[in-house]
């Protein structure tokens, strides 16, 4: 059996990859590489340089390969850049889905896994996020991905297609430094940022109903995130025709802003500048802590990384990349 991962260059994508390829599976990369990096890739990993949005490339994968899952991470992921620019994420997210799955369908296809994420959910107001938990989607980035899910889960059960979706929370982390994230998009690369420039770390909002006022966050290691999508794709392996697996990947532990930055600090050595305290950012929820009962049923996995392995490797890619990061 072939998995195709499309996105497998980019962050999420080559982690996936390299658990999947260290647990014996046979595995092939479709990207474009538009923020993708080839040399992420394991040596075992044949990669194919296109697009979702070209069936042409797909098939030829789809034929050339003799692939028989998919493991689709390619999308467009930035919140603001979704609201400035709502065509292209409803172009790359949700047609780019439709012309693979065309293609998965076409080449009879028996598993399909879809990289969701609990932007789906909005602003719950619970303590846990559960997969019932209705979903309100507050931006086009949240709305095609949950425009996605309705996608997969319909292809699949018209065409016997076992197929997943996982909704993960906050990642963090790296497995080597050679493969962090080189975004400053999330809390953590943020807050690397500011520090490395003798800048204060932002918070946004200490009057939250919080212990200690700050926004609360599951986050979730990018290995582990990467062995859900691998343990994802053997269940639907191991029972084809299953149906569909809604799934939230994440601790069921949440972790503050305040608490994030007195970690950093010390796993840094930047204990100045201090972090300064700014007005709340519209539209962020209090609290988005998963519950991860369902996953732990399903698939017998949890989380192994703590949020301090998370920040310690992610500072030691950011480092590989910003050298003068580090202290003496």
């Amino acid at each position: 059996m072939t998995w195709l991962i499309t996105g497998g260059a980019g962050y999420i994508g080559a982690h996936v990859a390299r658990a999947m390829v260290e647990a014996g599976e046979k595995v092939a990369v479709l990207d474009d590489l538009s923020s993708g990096v080839a040399t992420r890739l394991p040596e075992e990993c044949t990669l194919i340089r296109g697009s979702v949005l070209d069936r042409a490339a797909l098939d030829q994968a789809f034929g050339d390969l003799d692939v028989t899952g998919v493991v689709h991470l390619a999308a467009k992921k930035q919140v603001g850049e979704s609201v400035e620019k709502p065509l292209l994420y409803y172009r790359e997210n949700v047609h780019g889905l439709t012309r693979l799955l065309e293609a998965a369908v076409d080449a009879q296809v028996a598993s399909f896994v879809f990289s969701s994420s609990a932007a789906v959910y909005g602003m719950p107001d619970v303590d846990l996020v559960t997969e019932e938990t209705p979903c309100l989607p507050m931006n086009p980035y949240g709305e095609t991905k949950l425009a996605g899910e309705w996608l997969v889960r319909a292809t699949g059960a018209a065409h016997g297609i076992s197929t997943a979706c996982l909704r993960y929370f906050n990642v963090a982390g790296a497995a080597e430094p050679e493969l962090a994230d080189t975004g400053v998009y999330n809390i953590i690369p943020m807050m690397f940022d500011r520090i490395t420039r003798g800048e204060s770390p932002r918070i946004f909002g200490d009057d939250y109903d919080t212990p200690d006022g700050t926004c609360v966050r599951d986050y979730i290691h990018i290995e582990d995130l990467a062995t859900a999508h691998l343990a994802a794709a053997r269940r639907l392996a191991e029972r084809p025709g299953a149906g569909d697996l809604t799934l939230n990947v994440g601790t069921g532990q949440g972790v503050s802003v305040r608490e994030m930055a007195d970690l950093i600090a010390e796993v840094t050595g930047y204990a100045e500048p201090a972090p300064v305290v700014e007005p709340r950012r519209p539209g962020d929820p209090a609290r988005v802590v998963a519950s991860g009962e369902r996953i732990a049923k399903e698939l017998g996995w949890s989380a192994a990384h703590d949020v301090r392995a998370m920040v310690a490797s992610a500072w030691e890619g950011w480092c590989l990349h910003h050298p003068e990061a580090r202290l003496r």
